[in-house]
Formats: structure tokens, C-alpha cells, sequence
């Protein structure tokens, strides 16, 4: 696996930075066009993914510091190494509080944009996960499966033994989660339930997953952190879903209200 994939001069393209871009690409062209499919202002989709990407990138550093507290303590490098040490839950977090504080500000329904948006998030996911597959952060347990990856070059997974890809079962379940969600959105005449069916399908997938893990990701109690945190996003998902409201007629963007 590699970290620099090549370099021009001093700039070095890193793996995980470009499979992040990549998945921020992808978002923006699979939301925009289903922006227009929906008949939703596209200009204000762009304008709102834009910020809630930015917020909710800055955010999910600002988690990993959290997280990593102790050891930033003990080595404070980690602050400002940016090849790795991005958390999910924080961008999440981050970038729906931004959309919805967005939304309310330029009077637009949020749940519209919610259920835009959310499905892209699982596709950017999924892209961005096999940056980590090929740097070796978010490494799982030892293992004797053939169904396995061997680093010998990590500078953040164990080299030399066979652990559980679990990077690429979570790029695998966030892929499936974006299509799941785009089929259902066919179907569905309720606000908000694709951002909730987002939450839901997402939480309960990464509980799973993080027993799976064997990176440090900090704890609380038994839990580790993505775990508790997961608890809270099912309770809330669960919730915006069974008190989703009806698609009314629909009426001119400017005249609605988040």
C-alpha cells in the first residue's frame, strides 16, 4: 500500500488526500444533478454543500484532536500532520448543523436539502474510505482469513501481519448505503427521511463495524467513541424518520421556510 502515490517537484499527491477529493468530486456532481432531477434550486445545493464540506471537513479534524488528546499531549507533531487523523462522526456533525443553519438563514426548506445531500455524503464516504485502505489508518484486527490486507510500509498500520480490511467493508457498505438511499428517495413522499434512513442505515453499519477495528479511536466505558456517538445519530435518525411530514404541493422556493 502507498501514501505518495507520485510527486511533481516538492508537491507530493498523497493517497488518502486525493481519494478524499475524489469523493468530494463525486458529491458535488451526483448532488447537483439530482438537485435538478428534483426540481431544487441547484445554485443553493452547490452554495450549501460547499459550506457544510468546508465547516464539516475543519470539523472532523477538530473531533480527531479530541479524540486524540492524550497522545497529542504526548506528541503535539500530530496537530499539524495532516496525511491522516480525520473523524467522520465530526464532519457529520459539523456539516449538517451548518446546512441547517444555512438553510434557515436563506429561508430554504432544510429537510429538502437534508434528503439531497445525504446520499452524496454516503458516496464521498465510500470513496474516501479506500484512501484509507491504501495509508493503513483505520486498520482492523489480526486475522487468519484469507479475506485480509498485509502493510509493509504503513506508517499507521502494523506491518507484516494480516488484518481485516476493514477500510474496504466500510467503502463497500457506504457505496451500497448511497444507491440504497437513491432508490428509496423514488419512493418516498416524506421529508427528511432520506437524511434519516441515512442516519439509521449509517449508525447501526458503523457500531458494527468498529468491532471489527483495532486502531486507538478513544472510549467511553466499554464503547469506543464512534460507537457512543453512533448510539446518539440512531436515536436521532429514528426520530426524524417516524415524525417525517407528507411532500404538501409544492410551492415556490422563495416562499418556503426552513
Amino acid at each position: 500500500m502507498v501514501d505518495v502515490l507520485f510527486s511533481i517537484g516538492p508537491f507530493k499527491v498523497h493517497a488518502y488526500g486525493l481519494m478524499m477529493g475524489i469523493g468530494i468530486m463525486m458529491a458535488f456532481i451526483v448532488g447537483l444533478y439530482r438537485a435538478k432531477k428534483k426540481g431544487l434550486d441547484a445554485e443553493f445545493a452547490f452554495d450549501v454543500g460547499f459550506w457544510c464540506g468546508v465547516i464539516g471537513l475543519i470539523s472532523t479534524r477538530l473531533m480527531f484532536y479530541i479524540v486524540e488528546i492524550p497522545d497529542i499531549i504526548k506528541d503535539p507533531s500530530i496537530l499539524w500532520n495532516f496525511n491522516y487523523g480525520y473523524v467522520v462522526y465530526g464532519g457529520i456533525i459539523g456539516g449538517v448543523t451548518t446546512g441547517l443553519i444555512y438553510c434557515k438563514k436563506k429561508k430554504k426548506n432544510f429537510m429538502d436539502y437534508f434528503d439531497l445531500v445525504m446520499p452524496s455524503i454516503a458516496l464521498a464516504q465510500g470513496i474516501g474510505r479506500i484512501g484509507c485502505f491504501l495509508v493503513g489508518c483505520c486498520y482492523g484486527r489480526e486475522t487468519s482469513s484469507a479475506f485480509s490486507v498485509t502493510y509493509h510500509h504503513s506508517n499507521l498500520a502494523p506491518n507484516g501481519v494480516k488484518l481485516i480490511p476493514t477500510q474496504l467493508i466500510s467503502s463497500g457498505a457506504d457505496i451500497l448505503l448511497f444507491f440504497l438511499l437513491v432508490l428509496y428517495d423514488r419512493k418516498n413522499q416524506k421529508r427528511g427521511r432520506i437524511g434519516a434512513m441515512y442516519f439509521i442505515l449509517y449508525s447501526i453499519g458503523r457500531f458494527l463495524v468498529e468491532f471489527l477495528r483495532n486502531d486507538y479511536r478513544g472510549s467511553v466505558g466499554f464503547l469506543s467513541t464512534s460507537q457512543f456517538i453512533s448510539i446518539g445519530i440512531l436515536a436521532v435518525g429514528i426520530l426524524l424518520y417516524v415524525t417525517a411530514k407528507e411532500k404538501t404541493e409544492e410551492v415556490p422556493e422563495s416562499e418556503e421556510v426552513a
